[in-house]
């Protein structure tokens, strides 16, 4: 039996969803042997499970979205480290009530990312998604040596905002270590950076974004983008990043970044986390979706193959579930491995026969126990043991 669930947000993260699951289980078939790998797509809890299937926590201070200080993790095996900028950067770093989709910034997901960097790592796997800005990655870059400044020579404000007076920009002195390292951008969307499925139009509102925020955002974006294409590029990682593929005005010192950077705001992921993913990709980055990263560095694999059934699940089994996230990566590789799964959740929007499409036999929602979803919500644990009672009833008795 194995248990590969993402979090319940907002009621219980991945490692509580096991761990209640495995209770319930075991209430029914006391000696049913249970594995739990506790996952995520890229997102907030993506620290989490690293460190749960074995990496070290390692705690540091940086700045937060408005540039208070903020005291992040990153995780670390051997020389691979799993970065999440939600850590720095997200939602859940501003105060209660308060959200500023003008002037968040990556600058704290850039200083994590250089700490794993002071930390030996020659893989990082950087985690997307949650954020609470829309600047494109700017403040990340920043945080790593680039330079933004507006027509006076001054560093630009902060935040997607600032980036309508950016003049000129310079990516040459970025950190030389990050043309050393595999640098994999772990999301779950494809967006471009900007445009209709851009980061601004998709995803502003939800960080409070009005619709002339989004106008702004998009047009300073795109702005943002241009001047990149005159801007010089990294000494080592602007020739392609650690492939060592060099651009089209040759590369390697003195070279701009030119055609690459228009090529990579509509690349898929330039989008991701407000466009941070955008960043990660002029310094190299190889996009790949999130919940695939994260299994193979969770090594969900060998788990895998001791397991007859595979639990999965998240708060949510909807539309969004079939388009990367982690219950639809699991479901499709346990398929792959001709193994069962079922799926528990908070709700359940989809029906049988998508569930089916996905690979999971059947989806297991708190509210078919506590119709009440208020009630789930507060509760999400006693009534998850309650709903693993009925899996271990129905395929292990």
């Amino acid at each position: 039996m194995l248990v590969a669930a993402d979090k319940f947000k907002g009621s219980l993260t991945a490692v509580q969803v096991a761990e209640r699951v495995t209770a319930g289980l075991r209430r029914v078939v006391p000696g049913v042997e249970v594995t739990s790998l506790p996952v995520a797509d890229g997102g907030d809890g993506t620290v989490d499970a690293a460190v749960a299937a074995g990496f070290a926590r390692h705690e540091v201070r940086v700045a937060g979205p408005l540039g208070d200080e903020v005291t992040a993790a990153f995780a670390l095996r051997g020389d691979t480290a799993v970065v999440e900028m939600a850590e720095a950067s997200g939602l859940q770093r501003l105060p209660a009530g308060v959200l500023a989709p003008l002037t968040a910034s990556t600058y704290g997901a850039g200083e994590l990312l250089r700490a794993a960097l002071d930390a030996g790592a020659r893989t990082i796997v950087f985690g997307v998604g949650g954020s609470a800005t829309t600047d494109g990655g700017a403040g990340m870059l920043s945080a790593l040596g680039a330079r933004f400044l507006d027509a006076d020579g001054e560093p630009v404000p902060p935040g997607g905002g600032g980036l309508a007076e950016l003049a000129s920009a310079d990516l040459s002195g970025l950190d030389p270590r990050l043309a050393a390292v595999e640098l994999v951008l772990a999301s779950d969307v494809d967006n471009p950076l900007t445009g209709p499925k851009g980061a601004p139009a998709v995803y502003g509102p939800q960080k409070g974004a009005s619709p002339e925020d989004v106008r702004a955002l998009d047009e300073a974006l795109t702005h943002y983008a241009k001047i990149l294409e005159g801007a010089p590029a990294p000494g080592g990682a602007g020739s392609g990043g650690p492939s060592g593929a060099r651009d089209a005005s040759g590369g390697g010192r003195g070279a701009v970044l030119g055609a690459r950077a228009a090529e990579h705001a509509v690349s898929p992921g330039a989008g991701a986390a407000g466009g941070i993913g955008y960043g990660a990709l002029l310094v190299g980055a190889r996009f790949r979706p999130g919940i695939e990263v994260m299994l193979d560095v969770l090594g969900f694999a060998a788990a895998l193959e001791r397991a007859e059934l595979v639990i999965t699940g998240e708060g949510s089994l909807d539309e969004q579930t079939l388009h990367g996230k982690a219950p639809a990566g699991v479901a499709a590789a346990a398929r792959a491995a001709e193994k069962e799964v079922v799926a528990v959740c908070g709700r359940l929007t989809l029906p049988p026969e998508a569930l089916g499409r996905a690979g999971i036999r059947r989806a297991y929602p708190l509210t078919g126990v506590e119709p009440d979803v208020a009630t789930c919500i507060a509760d999400a644990g006693p009534i998850l043991e309650r709903v693993a009672e009925q899996i271990a009833r129905d395929f292990l008795v």
